[in-house]
């Protein structure tokens, strides 16, 4: 985040600088903590807070930091060894996603 950036506009920003997309954020998927230790020294705390996006524009590329980007069918997710938050909050925004798409019954 940046200096006085509100989060969801962060994660637009973020969105739009790795992957070339514009997304509209949705709900709060989930809030994570990562820590990077040297030793016994925490050398980072990352605070991770995943938004379901949809995306609005924008053309598919992979930012500097990354070698490759592409989209995954459901299927594939266990080949691709993410860590059990990561697979959890991907497994949870899908059903999110496949929930918002099925009429609701009155």
């Amino acid at each position: 985040m940046e200096v006085g950036e509100k989060l969801r506009e962060a994660a637009v920003r973020e969105a739009f600088e790795e992957t070339g997309l514009t997304v509209e954020p949705g709900e709060v998927l989930g809030v994570f903590d990562r820590l990077v230790r040297d030793g016994e020294r925490v050398r980072y705390h990352y605070v991770l807070i995943d938004f379901l996006c949809r995306p609005v524009s924008g053309e598919l590329y992979a930012g500097s930091d990354a070698d490759e980007v592409r989209w995954f069918e459901s299927d594939e997710l266990p080949a691709l060894n993410l860590s059990a938050d990561t697979a959890k909050v991907i497994r949870k925004g899908l059903e999110v996603a496949k929930a918002q798409k099925t009429p609701k019954s009155e």
